[in-house]
This record gives structure tokens, C-alpha cells and sequence, in this order.
């Protein structure tokens, strides 16, 4: 590279850092205008921007270093990171993985305008300052995708993951009922055919009168046990799948979310009682929102339910607000902390992705003056603790469901999570959709 390109890529940088806020505000218009992207028109200005900003920083710094050089290697590989970072923050906010695609074309569209109009400015660069320019902005967005894509298809693997263990965790506490099966009908009736498997036998066995009560009573529990566990995982494996073959349609309406959140906590008063754990509430009475009022109560209601099940000491808190264009629901318990349990991999990559929108959340703050929006770091930061007797399989999928019903209603989902405070979930949903309408799910 010549003295003259280098210098000529320099003045683009500074141009480009110039419009640094044109080119966001061109890049959020034309996002805004792609029906194809439904996420996009609830986030805020500084959620939008996420680490993208930084992410142009490192290119300008590209442009304006020697190919091969130090400073060149250090802007790639700050780069590298915000691709990540952004991808992962954008699994958090719900995108799906087309409209991820759609929004780095149109930076590359927006970037390109403004290289174009710099060359067209200034007549004396040279060709190959531009095709340098052009080399350098390709390369950034294809990384950008490749990362970013990238990152957000191995959260998705991660999710895969913990559903396989917990579907061998099934299997594993199966054949443990199936073995005390077994041995208590060695034990009750020994005419019985030692190889017995199938439930029918075992109810063949109720049927006998020479079994002891007890003994009966502990069978009939055993096989309530399993064909309980069975079912439950198999209803959630169902409607896991409904979800991502994008067969779920959201169906937007006017409802009062106060009034759905208070009726749904009220419902599971008496589970919270039988665990002596208690179930406050805590929102403004009336709170008029457009959504799906049934996909909003499942999704609530498979966090409750969790939280109610692996709290051991305290209880749950429900609470919601409105924040701008947008209403939120937190559900907050004071258990051992979710990153404990066996939905570790979408857990926490969940709580990392809330760090993530934490960080950039807390830099737009500073420039903007306004207040943080994001949920808040625990007390003490987020620690992992073994896991508590009570955590049991299924909680990775049905925390992939709340995450597929988020990408649904073009919600954002937040998580913060420790042994010593417990797991807060916030999901923040839109107050307003554009068109009242079914939306496909994908």
C-alpha cells in the first residue's frame, strides 16, 4: 500500500467517524422499513446500536493502519469480539436468525452510500483507494455475519444440548423406577416372572391380595411417577417442537396484562403453599398492552412454575411495569440459583448475553445521560453452585420454550442468576405491534 492510498484511507475514516450517527440512523431506517425484521421497532436507540459501534471504531482504525501491521491485527481482533457480542445480544432480544442476516445487509448498504459519497466528494482518490476501501468494508461485514451467525447458531446448539441431557436424565430416573419396580414385585408376589417390564404388570400386581400395603401403595405412586414424567416431558418436547417447526402463530389483540399476571399468580397460590413458599405480587392494577394473552400466560407461567419448583426456602415475586414503548414482567425467586441445574448451557448463555446488553446498555447510558434499562448484576456477581437435589431434567426445555415463545412475540429475554440471590427473569415485551394481525412465528 502507498503513502498516498494510506492517506487517502485515512480521510475516509475520519469521514466516516464523522457520520458516525447519520450512518446508525440510516442503518435503523432501513431496518425499520424491512417487514422482514419484526424485532427491531421495539428496541430502544442504544439496544439497536448494541455493540456496533465499537464494531466501526475497530474498522476505521482498519482503514487507517498498514495492512499486516500490529494495529491492523489488534482492530480485527476487536472486531471479532463485537461480532460475537452482537449475535449473542441479539439471540437474547429475540431475533430470529433471518432477521440477524437482513440487518448486517443493510449496514453494508448503509456503509457503502457513504464510501460512495466520499469518492464521489472528493475526485482525487484513486481507484485503488477504493477498492481498498471496498476489500476492507466486505470483509467486515462477511465477518460480521460469519461471527455474529455464528455465535447465535451455538446458542442454539447449546439449547439442543441440554435437552438431550435431560432426556437421558428421563431415561436414567425411568429405568431407577424401573428397577424398585421390579424388586418390589420380587418382594410381594414370587410366582411372578422375574423378567416383568410393562406397567400392565405392575397393575396386574395391585391387583393381587397377598401384597402388603405398603408395598402396594409404593407401587401405585411409582407407576403414577413415571407415567407422570413421561407425559410431562413429552407435552413439553411437543410443544418445543410446535414452536420451532414455526408453527405457532402469535395473535395480537388488546388485553389488560394486569389482570392476566394477577389471575395466573392466584391460580398457583396453593402450589406455593404446599411448599410453604410464598408468591407476592407487586404492578400498577390496570395495564392496557396489545399481544397474545395466552402465549404471554404459558411463558409466565413456565417460569413461575420452575421458580416455585426448585425454590426450597422463601419464594417467588411476580411483578410488571411499563417503560416507554415497552412493559416488562419480572419473575424473581430466591432459590439456588438456575446456573446450578441442568439447563446450564441455554442458562448461561442467557446470563451472558445479559452482561453483554449490560455493558453496552451502561456505555449509551454515559453518553446519553439516561438510566440504565437493562436487569442488574446480582449482589456479589453471578456464581455457580453445585446443584440442588430439587433441580431435576426438563428445566432446559422448558426454559427453551420460554426463549422460542420470546422470538414469538418479539420479546427480549434477561436473566441474572446466583446461589447466593437467586434467579430474576425479566421479559420485556411491546406495548404497541405495528399491525394487529397473526405473524408467522419464523
Amino acid at each position: 500500500m502507498t503513502d498516498k492510498t494510506l492517506e487517502q484511507l485515512t480521510a475516509l475514516s475520519a469521514h466516516l467517524a464523522a457520520r458516525r450517527e447519520a450512518i446508525l440512523a440510516a442503518w435503523r431506517e432501513a431496518a425499520d422499513a424491512d417487514p422482514a425484521q419484526t424485532t427491531v421497532s421495539f428496541l430502544t436507540r442504544a439496544q439497536f446500536n448494541d455493540h456496533i459501534p465499537p464494531l466501526l471504531d475497530a474498522f476505521e482504525r482498519k482503514l487507517r493502519a498498514r495492512p499486516g501491521g500490529a494495529r491492523a491485527a489488534a482492530a480485527d481482533e476487536a472486531k471479532t469480539q463485537e461480532d460475537v457480542k452482537h449475535g449473542l445480544q441479539r439471540w437474547q432480544q429475540g431475533y430470529r436468525l433471518g432477521e440477524l442476516m437482513h440487518e448486517w445487509g443493510h449496514l453494508h448498504l448503509c456503509l457503502a452510500r457513504e464510501v460512495h459519497a466520499f469518492v464521489a466528494a472528493h475526485p482525487e482518490i484513486e481507484r485503488d483507494t477504493l477498492a481498498a476501501a471496498h476489500d476492507e468494508l466486505i470483509g467486515l461485514i462477511s465477518e460480521g455475519i460469519n461471527e455474529s451467525a455464528g455465535q447465535y447458531a451455538r446458542m442454539e446448539q447449546a439449547e439442543a444440548a441440554s435437552r438431550v441431557r435431560d432426556l437421558q436424565q428421563a431415561l436414567a430416573k425411568a429405568a431407577e423406577i424401573e428397577r424398585r419396580r421390579v424388586e418390589l414385585i420380587h418382594q410381594a408376589v414370587h410366582d411372578l416372572r422375574s423378567n416383568v417390564q410393562s406397567v400392565g404388570s405392575a397393575a396386574d400386581v395391585l391387583g393381587e391380595t397377598n401384597v402388603a400395603e405398603s408395598e402396594r401403595v409404593e407401587m401405585a405412586k411409582l407407576i403414577h411417577q413415571g407415567v407422570e414424567s413421561v407425559s410431562a416431558m413429552l407435552g413439553d418436547l411437543m410443544a418445543l417442537a410446535r414452536l420451532e417447526a414455526g408453527q405457532e402463530k402469535r395473535d395480537i389483540a388488546l388485553f389488560d396484562a394486569a389482570k392476566v399476571l394477577t389471575e395466573l399468580c392466584t391460580r398457583n397460590q396453593p402450589v406455593a403453599a404446599e411448599r410453604n413458599l410464598f408468591l407476592r405480587t407487586d404492578g400498577p392494577a390496570l395495564l392496557n398492552v396489545e399481544g397474545d394473552a395466552g402465549k404471554i400466560c404459558r411463558l409466565v407461567q413456565n417460569l413461575l412454575v420452575n421458580a416455585l419448583k426448585y425454590t426450597v426456602v422463601g419464594g417467588v415475586t411476580v411483578t410488571w411495569g411499563e417503560e416507554n414503548e415497552n412493559w416488562w414482567v419480572i419473575v424473581k425467586d430466591t432459590g439456588p440459583g438456575l446456573m446450578a441445574g441442568p439447563s446450564a448451557p441455554i442458562a448461561a448463555g442467557l446470563q451472558e448475553a445479559t452482561d453483554s446488553a449490560r455493558e453496552s446498555d451502561e456505555k449509551a447510558a454515559v453518553e446519553s445521560g439516561e438510566g440504565p434499562t437493562v436487569l442488574p448484576l446480582p449482589p456479589g456477581g453471578s456464581v455457580v453452585a453445585p446443584r440442588h437435589p430439587h433441580q431435576q431434567a426438563g428445566e432446559g426445555i422448558g426454559l427453551s420454550i420460554v426463549k422460542r415463545l420470546c422470538e414469538v412475540l418479539d420479546a427480549s429475554l434477561e436473566l441474572a442468576s446466583s446461589a447466593d440471590t437467586g434467579t430474576t427473569f425479566r421479559v420485556v415485551f411491546p406495548r404497541r405491534y405495528r399491525v394487529i394481525r397473526n405473524a408467522p412465528a419464523s
